[in-house]
């Protein structure tokens, strides 16, 4: 038997080095192999077989010349991510519309796709038909174009198990325990990627902290524009899920005086006064175009913007409301949470000229701590892709933690 275990110990050890070089690289940029060697303490030989067993992998490529920190003489060759052909897929289900995006390897985006579809009532199983489509063409595009996709992230409103792959419970497009990733396997078929499920706020807290991340912040909440809102929490740059997953559920909390009927049964929830719905109530009646869910919303939340501009008096009045009921949570996310930064998505993004300043304002009077804690609220700069972007992180994650997973080709 101490044969074979010492073959794994090998083994474990060679591609947790691999994805320390790869990470590294990631991370921190193009370096020589004499400097990954001082950065990581591996020794220079054992740096020489993993960055060439990662170039052989294509998952990174010879770079421009670099003089190692503190030498003479000849620059060393730095190497750098390569992956152009490693994708990773995040495919979101929301309220009235079904995404995709694909990044590759060095985080740039491959594919992306939105339909308006009416999820609450096509129901999960037409809603899953569309999704699996969705993603199965995507796969065979990369694919015939010679790349090997990683994985894919599904992420869907509300609680969900994702242990089990399971919708728990999404008030807002109507599924519970609904198996939506056995389902969307089932649906793709033999030779399917790996897949996860994931909430879609605590996603687009991820894609947000890749780019916080890189002007040193470890602390962030970001705060979902969608028809149901919640909250994505990064500590210490960890996610928060909580003990079954549920951390930042806050749109059911009842924060802002309403009657207005949630979802989710209950009356008076923070969602109803500030999601989706509640701006298209506030600035418009049923029957116009905004409240269509067959247009894409992106097209919706331009025509409402389009009137804030020129000057439409219940559409600044609605922005006004949206703002004025936004900002008791916030405060109350800054003084319980303290984050560096609470970034603010969705519609919310879309329409930051008319609500950060205000928000900003009475979220600083409310909060306990001096200058808010040190607390900024900024918009995302991901519009409506932030969610499906970090599915698509996630599912690439895998390479990250082992490399040797991308390094074969796709099982067709």
């Amino acid at each position: 038997m101490a044969g074979p275990a010492v073959a794994r110990d090998r083994s474990s050890s060679r591609r947790a080095n691999l994805g320390m070089v790869l990470r590294l690289l990631r991370d921190e940029g193009p370096r020589s192999r004499a400097r990954i060697s001082e950065d990581t303490g591996l020794p220079k030989a054992t740096v020489s077989n993993l960055t060439a067993e990662l170039l052989e992998g294509r998952l990174i490529r010879e770079g421009e010349a670099e003089r190692d920190r503190g030498t003479v003489g000849r620059p060393g060759q730095a190497v750098e991510i390569d992956g152009s052909g490693v994708h990773g897929i995040g495919a979101e289900i929301n309220v009235d519309y079904v995404s995709l995006l694909a990044l590759n390897l060095k985080g740039e985006v491959t594919a992306e796709q939105r339909i308006p579809f009416d999820v609450r009532a096509a129901g999960p199983d037409a809603t899953l038909d569309t999704t699996a489509q969705l993603v199965a063409r995507e796969i065979d595009a990369l694919r015939r174009d010679g790349g090997r996709v990683a994985g894919v992230t599904l992420a869907t409103p509300g609680a969900t198990d994702l242990a089990t792959g399971t919708v728990r419970f999404a008030s807002n497009i109507g599924w519970r325990d609904v198996p939506a990733i056995a389902g969307l396997r089932e649906r793709l078929g033999p030779g399917a990627p790996e897949m996860h499920l994931e909430n879609d706020a605590k996603l687009g807290a991820l894609a947000e902290y890749v780019t916080a991340s890189a002007a040193g912040v470890r602390d962030l909440v970001f705060v979902t524009g969608q028809t149901g809102v919640g909250v994505g929490i990064i500590a210490g740059g960890q996610l928060l899920r909580g003990t079954r997953g549920h951390a930042g559920e806050v749109g059911h909390l009842q924060l802002v005086p309403s009657e207005q009927l949630c979802a989710c049964g209950r009356r008076g929830c923070w969602e109803t006064t500030i999601g989706r719905g509640a701006l298209l109530r506030y600035a418009a009646d049923p029957g116009d175009l905004v409240w269509d869910p067959m247009v894409d919303l992106e097209r919706r939340l331009a025509e409402l913007r389009e009137r804030a501009r020129a000057g439409d008096a219940r559409t600044l009045e609605a922005l006004r409301r949206i703002g004025d009921n936004l900002a008791p949570g916030l405060a109350l996310l800054a003084d319980i949470l303290n984050p560096r930064l609470i970034v603010l998505g969705g519609h919310f993004a879309f329409f930051g000229e008319y609500l950060l300043d205000g928000v900003t304002a009475r979220v600083r009077e409310r909060v306990m701590a001096p200058d808010a804690g040190g607390c900024e609220i900024v918009l995302s700069g991901t519009g409506l892709t932030g969610t499906a972007r970090g599915g698509a992180l996630l599912a690439l994650d895998a390479v990250y933690q082992d490399p040797t997973s991308a390094m074969t080709p796709d099982r067709h």
